[in-house]
């Protein structure tokens, strides 16, 4: 396998669906969906039913998770399950062309499914990052997909804040309409530039241990239930799991309710989209020196610096007023957002054995999936037995504290040491 040529291919995939995170969860969609789609609600009803899509979605991604990993680990076709599940969320991306007035039902089971594709898709996507990468380089390449990811989603939604304000250039009746087209090219997108991870990206072939579905599906439960027993022969990696489930699910939760909580303290939708370009263009830049910084200080303090600055970000979220402190919080997340993601999954491809790196990241998508219920959750009943969304988005300083508390209690070295220690056995 040329390396280079499959790095390329994979940080390419990262360009390829962060549209989708980009346009369609984090700033067009939940506008669209609470102004067009849940008209008539009424109330704060189209948050709700906004969070809830998202909750759905997570519980149907955790429960498919693991089962897949396992078996693309046991039969080795990690790039078939992500080219099935890329296809399944551009698809849902096209579609929500359809969504139209009051369509909230349509547009919720489209994004759920679009979720299933994307989250899914990232499973094996991320468990890729060993095949391609070697462990001295995994942190700089991890950080330099979420760079290329921030870049290919601030490309288009560029190109779809143009569409949707210069709607009369298309020829089209109204910004409603672009809007709709605007959804066509997330999934055209999606799907074009994933072709270059299945083309140059060649996984480390293992021997099928099943020769049917169905025997490969016990297989995968065999598995699965020795992923959650050997788990405790891991320590230090349960222990960043812990860790892992409460800040991720803090850094979840500002991503998929940002925009709806600007929207609903009266911030125009322009504004919403001119600061989610903001975090992109700056989350390009700093997603790569937060690589450089793990590389010369360490991941574990890179990934302290960013979550402590999160506890400042939705501090600030609390006291904003108007569109140009959201630009300034844009700018911080982005200097923090991409950055703290990446060392996040380097720190975690790190700890896990390499032989069963799918079934682990599968692993942990099932269990941060569950847990990522809890933000929204939270966010959700927080705002509404106070009736205010700034008492929602101040909840989430919890995630971040406890996750840094338990990350100080890891021993990245040992946990290293841990993880090879089955592999040097064979």
């Amino acid at each position: 396998m040329n390396n280079n040529k499959a790095i390329r291919g994979w940080l390419m995939y990262d360009w390829a669906n962060s549209a989708f995170v980009t346009t369609m969860i984090a700033a067009v969609m939940p506008v669209y969906y609470e102004k067009v789609a849940g008209k008539g609600l009424g109330g704060n009803l189209p948050t709700v039913y906004w969070a809830n899509t998202q909750s759905i979605a997570a519980l149907i991604v955790a429960v498919l998770s693991p089962v897949l990993g396992a078996i693309a680990d046991h039969t080795g076709s990690k790039i078939k399950f992500l080219s099935f599940f890329a296809i399944l969320g551009s698809i849902a991306s096209l579609l929500c062309v359809l969504v139209g007035e009051g369509d909230w039902l349509l547009a919720s089971v489209l994004i759920i499914i679009g979720m299933i594709g994307f989250a899914a898709g990232n499973t094996f996507y991320d468990a890729l990052l060993i095949d391609v990468s070697p462990a001295d380089q995994r942190d700089q390449v991890s950080s330099k997909g979420y760079a290329w990811g921030y870049l290919g989603g601030g490309v288009l939604l560029a190109i779809n804040v143009v569409m949707i304000q210069k709607w009369e250039w298309l020829g089209l009746s109204s910004s409603e309409s672009a809007t709709r087209i605007v959804f066509l090219t997330v999934g055209l997108w999606w799907i074009l530039f994933a072709i270059p991870i299945v083309r140059h990206v060649k996984e480390s072939r293992r021997e099928a241990a099943a020769s049917t579905v169905k025997q490969a599906v016990s297989t995968a439960f065999e598995r699965l239930g020795k992923t959650f027993r050997s788990i405790r022969q891991y320590p230090e990696l349960l222990k960043y799991m812990v860790s892992y489930w409460f800040f991720n699910d803090g850094i979840n939760t500002v991503i998929v309710m940002a925009t709806v909580y600007g929207s609903s303290i009266g911030i125009e939708m322009n504004a919403l989209i001119t600061a989610l370009l903001i975090t992109q263009f700056v989350g390009f830049p700093s997603s790569l020196l937060f690589g450089r910084f793990a590389r010369k200080l360490g991941a574990k303090k890179g990934l302290y610096l960013s979550l402590m600055l999160y506890i400042v970000i939705v501090t600030l979220g609390f006291f904003m007023e108007n569109a140009l402190h959201f630009y300034i919080l844009a700018t911080m997340v982005g200097l923090v957002q991409g950055g703290s993601q990446a060392l996040a999954r380097s720190l975690y491809a790190d700890l896990v054995p390499p032989v069963r790196s799918a079934e682990f990241f599968g692993f942990l998508t099932i269990s941060s999936k569950f847990s990522s219920v809890v933000g929204p959750f939270v966010f959700a009943v927080v705002a509404g037995n106070t009736d205010s969304s700034r008492i929602g988005i101040l909840s989430l300083i919890a995630f971040f504290v406890i996750g840094i508390v338990l990350l100080r209690y890891v021993n990245i070295d040992k946990g290293k040491r841990e993880a090879l220690a089955e592999e040097n056995a064979a």
